[in-house]
């Protein structure tokens, strides 16, 4: 694992997101003390987020509101449910 400074890592952010996409863990430490790990994503978790924002996108494309409904009472529907 390698250890990056704070001010290094918001320098280089991008860089080191390239390489914990690559699988690297990076430990970022403040005054020499570790304070945060940069680890990749679970690809199961990527996986289950992507499929439910497709689901989410579809729904969004095959739902039309009627011109009595109001996004307002929807909003305070779901609140009470």
């Amino acid at each position: 694992m390698d250890r990056v400074g704070s001010y290094e890592a918001k320098t280089r952010l991008a860089a080191l997101l390239k390489r914990v996409e690559a699988g690297e863990t990076i430990e970022i430490t403040r005054n020499g003390r570790p304070v945060a790990k940069l680890v990749p994503a679970d690809p199961r978790r990527q996986e289950a987020t992507r499929r439910a924002l497709d689901r989410l996108r579809n729904l969004r494309r095959h739902t039309r509101l009627g011109p009595a409904t109001r996004l307002r009472d929807l909003i305070e529907d779901g609140r009470r449910h």
